[in-house]
C-alpha cells in the first residue's frame, strides 16, 4: 500500500512492518475486552510495538467499517475503510483521539490524506 507510505512520510515517519488484520465485530471486541478492558465494539484497534519505523498490528472489524459507512452516510465502504486504515497509521504517527481536540484532529488529518491520495473520489 504505496498510498500508506506517502502519508507515513509526510507525517516524517518510515513505515517498516504495518499489518491489517481484517476481522469481524466479535473477534475485534473479545480483543478490545481482553486487552484493553473495554465492552465496546470498536471500528480498529491498534497494536504498536516502534513509533519510527513504524511497526505495528492494526486490527480492523470489516463490519463496523461498513456498517458505519452506511450510519453516517458515507457514501462508499471503500472510502470509510480508507479512512479507517489512515486513522490507524495516525495513530502510529503519534495522534490520539481519546479527547474532543484530538478527535478533531484526526478527522482533519484523515480527511487531508483521502483528499490529497484520492483526489477523484471514489
Amino acid at each position: 500500500m504505496d498510498w500508506l507510505a506517502e502519508v507515513a512520510k509526510s507525517e516524517k515517519k518510515h513505515i517498516s512492518n504495518l499489518l491489517y488484520i481484517f476481522c469481524t465485530d466479535s473477534f475485534l471486541l473479545d480483543i478490545n475486552q481482553r486487552y484493553l478492558n473495554h465492552d465496546t465494539l470498536t471500528d480498529i484497534i491498534t497494536f504498536p510495538y516502534n513509533n519510527n519505523p513504524i511497526e505495528s498490528e492494526i486490527y480492523v472489524s470489516l463490519e463496523r467499517v461498513f456498517e458505519n459507512a452506511d450510519t453516517f452516510s458515507q457514501g462508499h465502504k471503500l472510502y470509510e475503510l480508507a479512512r479507517v486504515l489512515v486513522h490507524g497509521l495516525l495513530h502510529m504517527c503519534g495522534y490520539s483521539d481519546n479527547s474532543e481536540e484530538g478527535k478533531r484532529t484526526m478527522r482533519a488529518k484523515e480527511s487531508h490524506y483521502l483528499v490529497t491520495i484520492f483526489p477523484a473520489g471514489f
